[in-house]
């Protein structure tokens, strides 16, 4: 008798973890709606209903909070719960009765109900100062301030569509900031400073030249040591030469800061999907509330609220109304930094999953 081989190679099937309700109803959903902030109901070709009920969490998120969730999960949807990507957990229910005490449990315990519809989600960013040695500014410093500001957004007022709102702590991007509505990058302002006294010792030469995206590393002797240098014009201060090489430090509390991106989508919806661009080209960090990235993005989300027309999302609004619109009633001073002269820039790129046939 043949037994099946177990091993620790991949990830599981996602199929053992489905609730019974999406196994048998997998493929053959007929429609889907939202009837009140943080709740959707799909339902199946069948007949049968799955509510699912979404709540806002931290990014980072203590043994205490998981096991409050599987507590929930185990009392309210038999034990089945997500995250999504944007660091909301989601509770999938089949029993409609227990939506409401749910929803109650979970606004007692601190975690809001909301950012489904035409709503501001939880925003996803990367690790910032508290883990990440490249980070230009905190994403959860940020985006807690950010959050606080645009709060109303995630369950009470109603946007003309969707927004998705991205951190990242620098341009390598393990965010999603450029394919958000609105994105919030930190950015370094000057090249690596090079301490050419450690550099061999801790470095191994070849790797720090191979880690530059740009070519912008290339090998030198300085005092009679074998070290690297930069050519500036090249380098667009990633810090991925930093992270494999300490003696090229890129952080500066005094250059780094914040830019502003809008206009990114990843939906095929109405529109092709689109990549951010940029709106703002520089704020200074101001921790711990950031006040001047908090009014910014604040700022375009009201006049996109204001402005836009039902179901355009922010890139559309701005594609319908022209860039020179855009600048005027966001009161955004338009600078040099706005040229986008860059060789390989977004718009020679194909955006969308849709083939086309001559």
């Amino acid at each position: 008798m043949s037994v099946e081989r177990k091993t620790d190679i991949g990830p599981p099937h996602h199929e053992q973890f489905l609730p019974p309700v999406i196994k048998a109803n997998y493929g053959k959903w007929k429609y889907h709606e939202n009837p009140k902030p943080g709740v959707l109901v799909h339902v199946g070709e069948s007949g049968d209903k799955l509510f699912t009920v979404r709540a806002a969490t931290a990014r980072i998120a203590s043994i205490e909070t998981l096991r409050l969730f599987a507590d929930l999960a185990d009392k309210y949807s038999d034990g089945y719960l997500r995250w999504t990507s944007r660091n909301n957990v989601e509770f999938l229910l089949s029993d409609e009765t227990k939506v409401d005490p749910l929803i109650a449990e979970l606004n007692t315990a601190g975690y809001p109900v909301g950012g489904t519809g035409a709503a501001i989600t939880n925003i996803v960013h990367t690790q910032g100062w508290v883990h990440c040695h490249s980070a230009a500014s905190d994403a959860s410093g940020v985006v807690k301030s950010v959050m606080d500001e645009l709060f109303p957004y995630f369950g009470e007022k109603e946007l003309p569509a969707k927004v998705r709102i991205a951190f990242a702590c620098c341009l390598n991007m393990c965010g999603a900031v450029h394919c958000s509505d609105i994105a919030i990058l930190a950015v370094h302002r000057h090249a690596p400073v090079i301490d050419h006294s450690t550099l061999k010792a801790q470095c191994e030469i070849p790797n720090v030249i191979a880690s530059c995206p740009t070519g912008a590393l290339r090998t030198a002797t300085v005092d009679g040591k074998p070290t690297v240098e930069v050519i500036e014009e090249q380098c667009m201060y990633c810090a991925n030469c930093f992270s494999v090489c300490p003696a090229m430090k890129l952080n500066d509390p005094e250059t780094d800061g914040i830019s502003i991106w809008v206009g990114g989508k990843l939906s095929n919806a109405r529109h092709v999907p689109m990549f951010s661009k940029l709106a703002i080209p520089f704020i200074p960090n101001e921790p711990p509330r950031w006040p001047g990235v908090v009014n910014a993005v604040k700022n375009i989300v009201e006049v996109y609220a204001k402005d836009a027309r039902k179901f355009e999302r922010v890139g559309e609004w701005i594609e319908r109304i022209g860039w020179p619109k855009f600048f005027q009633l966001t009161g955004i001073e338009f600078t040099k930094y706005h040229l986008d002269d860059f060789t390989h820039a977004g718009e020679s790129f194909a955006r969308s999953a849709h083939l086309r046939h001559n």
